[in-house]
């Protein structure tokens, strides 16, 4: 759900835009078009999110691929871990104005390959090409806001963008669940690119004008200048190594072990190229910054992207009402978000985050009590509100502390990691996820699964197989949490 970091974008080059007059907001009369136009390009990004997890169980089930349901949502975050690395270069180079709108060309192109497949590898396709448009189009937008707003107003644009999921998350499950109910989960996708004329129209121009070209400016030469070939094939090595750790999770055979290893070997050296040192042994301070966003992100997405799943295959819920179960999590995560923002939550950060890995682990674990009868379906709703307040604390906090404990010249390649973490455990735990669901028979939905009452007799056991261990790694993200401060 939180929007990423840059990846390499360059913020903290960028020449400082100027000061607006006294009591100039984001949205008065300098800025309005620009904010209004980039937190609508946020609008369509969450409500794409929130709409598809809704409509992905039925399209799986018609498909025929419910055994590659994780494909489905870690090929998107294969795929974006490349585009964001490329869209920090392009936009270093030659400005944010290029990788945003192919990015969000992309993007639509991706949903309408998704809703028109007539096989599950043409949607997992698709899903990939969304994720290739979602990262350039995710890391141009914040070079924008480094560029675009000075600096006073940055914390304004970016809790807008955080306010942006809101409304989606309640309203996306719901408009999803009756378009997937009445018309078919196909209009899901092909609906969606419809929204992408508003925003491009309204805020292109004025990215033309504040914040096109180079960042810091043709002076600094850039402009032109060949991208940075290591950091680019760093980047291949990643996603195509967690694409291949993907394959071979969801495989289980023998011969699996072989692009499992492939991938570890593509991996490790981009891993260790890419972020800080020390990362994996959860160093003080920011290695363990970025390892807890991982963790943090990681496994509270996996274990998100099966609620739907099990409530339609479980419970018999309908698409809309299993989307529902995750529609208050949009507000109350921007309600974390908001409190750790507050002057005197400061001091208490470490804290605060402590708290919000303890209440994303407890709701992961919690959510798994639906598969017994006697447990009201609602009650994965209430869970999910209290792990998504959690997560407002944790991810709002891990970008504050990213910044706080970066140089300024080091600010991008830092923001790059974070971002690289989150991407990345979600790739990866959703592979593993994705294992332990076929290897316990979750695959199994898909011959069946045509009424509740068929659903009813899979295989419960595939999905607490998903969510417990997910708990797990959220609780390491909590002992992560208390060696967040630098060494003395």
């Amino acid at each position: 759900m939180a929007l990423l970091e840059p990846r390499d974008s360059g913020v903290a080059d960028a020449s400082p835009a100027a000061e607006p007059s006294d009591g100039e907001t984001v949205l008065g009369r300098s800025y309005r078009a620009l904010s209004v136009g980039i937190v609508s390009v946020v609008l369509l990004i969450a409500f794409e999110a929130t709409a598809v997890g809704t409509a992905m169980p039925v399209a799986a089930r018609e498909l025929d691929g419910v055994a590659l349901y994780a494909f489905a949502f870690s090929g998107y975050f294969t795929t974006s871990l490349f585009g964001m690395v490329l869209s920090g270069q392009w936009s270093d180079r030659r400005g944010p104005l290029g990788p945003l709108t192919c990015g969000i060309a992309t993007f639509a192109a991706g949903l309408l390959l998704a809703g028109t497949a007539g096989a599950m590898w043409l949607f997992i396709l698709g899903r990939a090409v969304q994720g290739l448009g979602g990262g350039l189009v995710i890391v141009a937008l914040y070079v924008v806001v480094g560029r675009a707003y000075p600096e006073r107003l940055r914390p304004a644009i970016m809790a807008a963008f955080a306010a942006g999921w809101v409304v989606p998350s309640i309203v996306g499950p719901l408009a999803a669940g009756a378009v997937t109910e009445h018309l078919g989960w196909r209009w899901v996708f092909v609906g969606i690119p419809a929204l992408v004329v508003f925003p491009l129209a309204l805020a292109l121009p004025q990215i033309r004008r504040r914040a096109a070209g180079p960042v810091g400016g043709a002076e600094g030469g850039r402009e032109g200048s060949s991208f940075d070939r290591r950091r680019i094939r760093l980047a291949l090595g990643i996603s195509l190594g967690a694409g291949l750790l993907q394959y071979a999770a969801q495989d289980l055979r023998p011969l699996s072990v072989l692009p499992a290893a492939a991938g570890v070997a593509l991996l490790v050296p981009a891993v260790l190229g890419l972020l800080p040192r020390g990362t994996y042994r959860a160093a003080r301070g920011l290695p363990s910054v970025v390892l807890l966003r991982g963790v943090a992100a990681g496994s509270f997405i996996a274990a998100e992207s099966f609620v739907p799943l099990m409530l339609v295959t479980q419970r018999g819920l309908s698409p809309t009402l299993a989307g529902f179960s995750l529609a208050a999590g949009g507000a109350t995560w921007a309600l974390g978000s908001w409190v750790q923002s507050r002057p005197r939550a400061e001091p208490y950060r470490e804290r605060l985050m402590t708290l919000g890995m303890v209440l994303v682990a407890a709701a992961i674990a919690g959510a798994p009590s639906v598969l017994i009868d006697a447990v009201p379906a609602w009650a994965v709703a209430v869970a999910w509100t209290f792990g998504s307040f959690g997560m407002g604390l944790v991810i709002s906090s891990s970008s504050v502390l990213l910044l706080k404990l970066s140089a300024p010249e080091e600010a991008g390649t830092n923001s790059a990691a974070l971002q690289i973490s989150d991407g990345l455990s979600n790739a990866i735990l959703l592979a593993a996820g994705g294992a332990a669901f076929a290897a316990l028979g979750g695959g199994t939905v898909s011959h069946a699964a045509h009424t509740a009452t068929e659903a009813s007799a899979s295989h419960p056991a595939a999905f607490a197989a998903v969510f417990l261990p997910m708990a797990g790694v959220a609780l390491v993200g909590a002992w992560v949490t208390r060696r967040l401060k630098a060494a003395p």
